[in-house]
Order: structure tokens, then C-alpha cells, then sequence
């Protein structure tokens, strides 16, 4: 039983990356912003935005998702940790992504 919780806490990690990274993108395309390349856009007085508002959407929600697995029930066998540790490796990644890309 063991083997079947800790696959399923990596599918429900994986799970959770994946719709983080890919529905702000389907949904960005969805509304028909045609764009291919990076994204920057406007903001109040003509500044440019930063960019790869997706990823940082991405880092706000998984931060989210960590801050509310912190206050959950500590009860789950080792898997919650687990799915922590997931989370925290995926915000650290996110965070080297946009290191690499100050171009």
C-alpha cells in the first residue's frame, strides 16, 4: 500500500506542476493573444512588464499550494512532506529558469 501512496503523492506533484506551468498558457492563447515569442506587455505609464508572467504565476501558486500544505494536518504518513519537498524542488527550478533567461 505503501508503493501506491507514494506514487500517487509524485502523480498529484506532477500533476500540480503541470497544470501551474500549462493552463496560464492555454488560457493566454485561448484569448487570442497570438503572440509566439516572449511575453511582455505594458503597464501604466509605458513601463514594460516583467517577463515570463506565466512562470511568475507559476511561483505564486506553488508558493500558495506550500503555505497550505504547511497548515494541513500532519498526519499523512510522510507523503505531505514528500509533496512539500516536490513543490519546493519545482519553485527552486521555476526560480533558476528565469536566473537563466536575463538576457
Amino acid at each position: 500500500m505503501t508503493k501506491l501512496h507514494n506514487a500517487f503523492t509524485t502523480t498529484c506533484a506532477a500533476c500540480i506542476l503541470g497544470l501551474t506551468l500549462v493552463a496560464p498558457s492555454a488560457l493566454a492563447q485561448t484569448a487570442g493573444s497570438g503572440s509566439t515569442g516572449p511575453t511582455r506587455t505594458l503597464t501604466g505609464k509605458g513601463h514594460k512588464a516583467e517577463r515570463h508572467p506565466e512562470i511568475r504565476m507559476a511561483l505564486r501558486r506553488l508558493n500558495g499550494s506550500l503555505e497550505a500544505m504547511r497548515n494541513a494536518a500532519d498526519d499523512f504518513g510522510g507523503h505531505k512532506e514528500k509533496a512539500m519537498d516536490l513543490v519546493s524542488q519545482a519553485i527552486a527550478e521555476l526560480k533558476e529558469a528565469l536566473k537563466v533567461d536575463k538576457r
